[in-house]
């Protein structure tokens, strides 16, 4: 008898397992084959956790067709809009050197709801955290190949002042990181972005001011030099002769000290011993600018001149400001180079380019090597096709653009710039895109 009661309780047992291994194995799956390693575990690891569990499960939805980064139910973006706006996206930073992340921004967050669909899987959800590092990381993508057409193009047609994007980007690069490492925790000034979004308009103002006879009136050699070029554009004539040439500036200290402060910033990023080692390459890469002197170059007869050091103090301050306040602040180099370094609109584009795509290289590689961030390479695959398609559009049409549109151009992002940090700021939300 007891022998048959453990047969009974042992079969009821077996029945009991095998109903929960089936059940446990009918219910759908919440990733697809084609979905990235890195998304498969941080789904994994969002459901191992029961605070983020439940809401992980809800906003995946098996059932549906994969979208991003191959997640059922994720917003599925269409090619051919992303095509065309990444065209735009293109153009625009091409056009002017600035705009092209927060454009970029624009689409992925607004137009194709990602920056959505990432939030609604709750803070802290390592599913929010991939797919927001994606999103940042395709912008990056689109801005860095944007920045490599549109260097090379303004180096061919001699409107790109590679000394002076070089010694923007030492600064800025070693910038991005030590300012932050040093002020972690300390310095932040987030609560004050919408003061910062007045200042935008400030700035915007100046420029406007800049326009009048009185306030181009100390920027006699830009304006000659826009002139000329505007002149040779309208007869067609081939601008590359009389373009950007070098007379005065030592090249070797220059690239000795974009080497140092970029391996300092890959350094900091990727290697987990000797931290003491970048702080010393970056330190040592700032002191080079230094020793480089006076550049001196030439542009449609005119002759401009700026101390190196100079524009490598104005990356680390610009980015000291951005990530201080949590922006991204590639747009204010175009002020610093047509209101500090005093350069016709012309040369600004292609020399804030080459000053960017420093920058992106360093960001791409550490977050996509160090960090392991993927991308939807299908989608941001079209969309850099498009950004090519942009970006070779740009240089060519900027030179029939009179610099004064440009600048109008310019201030009217700028503006727009404004409106969104200013909202952002005092009202908790932006009333522009991105949201």
């Amino acid at each position: 008898m007891n022998r048959t009661k453990i047969y009974v309780v042992t079969a009821l047992l077996l029945l009991l397992s095998f109903a929960a291994l089936a059940m446990a194995q009918s219910e759908p799956s919440l990733t697809t084959p084609g979905m990235p390693d890195k998304m498969k575990t941080a789904i994994q690891a969002s459901l191992e956790n029961p605070e983020t569990a439940a809401q992980t499960r809800a906003v995946i939805k098996p059932d549906e067709a994969p979208g991003f980064l191959g997640i059922p139910g994720a917003p599925d973006p269409n090619l051919v809009l992303g095509f065309l706006w990444a065209v735009w996206v293109g153009w625009i930073f091409s056009t002017v050197g600035a705009f092209g992340g927060i454009m970029a921004g624009v689409g992925h967050i607004t137009i194709f709801g990602l920056a959505d669909y990432a939030k609604a899987f709750g803070r802290g959800n390592p599913v929010n955290n991939l797919i927001t590092d994606s999103i940042r990381v395709s912008n990056q993508w689109l801005v860095g190949l944007s920045g490599m057409i549109s260097s090379f193009n303004y180096y061919r047609m001699g409107r790109l002042v590679a000394p002076l994007g070089i010694c923007l980007a030492i600064g800025g690069v070693g910038g991005s990181w030590l300012v932050p490492e040093l002020t972690a925790g300390k310095i932040s000034l987030r609560d004050y972005l919408g003061f910062f979004g007045l200042i935008v308009f400030v700035l915007g103002g100046f420029l406007i001011y800049e326009m009048t006879p009185r306030g181009s009136a100390g920027k006699k050699e830009a304006k000659a030099a826009a002139q000329a070029f505007e002149k040779a554009a309208r007869e067609k004539a081939d601008t590359k002769d009389q373009g950007v040439k070098i007379i005065e500036g030592s090249w070797t200290f220059m690239w000795v000290a974009v080497a140092l402060v970029v391996i300092s910033a890959l350094w900091i990023n990727l290697v987990q011993g000797l931290r003491f080692v970048p702080y010393i390459l970056v330190l040592v890469g700032w002191a080079m600018t230094f020793m480089i002197g006076k550049i001196r170059f030439t542009f449609y007869g005119q002759e401009f001149s700026f101390k190196a050091y100079v524009p490598m103090i104005g990356g680390i301050v610009i980015a000291a400001l951005a990530s201080f306040l949590g922006v991204g602040g590639g747009f204010l180099y175009v002020p610093f180079l047509t209101s500090v370094a005093g350069l016709p609109m012309f040369l600004v584009a292609g020399t804030s380019a080459l000053c960017v795509l420093v920058g992106m290289i360093v960001s791409i590689f550490s977050y996509m090597v160090g960090k392991g961030v993927v991308i939807a390479w299908g989608f941001i695959g079209v969309e850099l096709i498009g950004i090519f398609v942009g970006s070779m559009i740009g240089p060519r049409t900027s030179k029939y653009i009179p610099e004064k549109v440009l600048k109008i151009i310019f201030i009217v992002l700028a503006f727009y710039v404004g409106i969104r940090y200013t909202t952002k700021g005092f009202l908790g939300f932006s009333i522009v895109p991105p949201f």
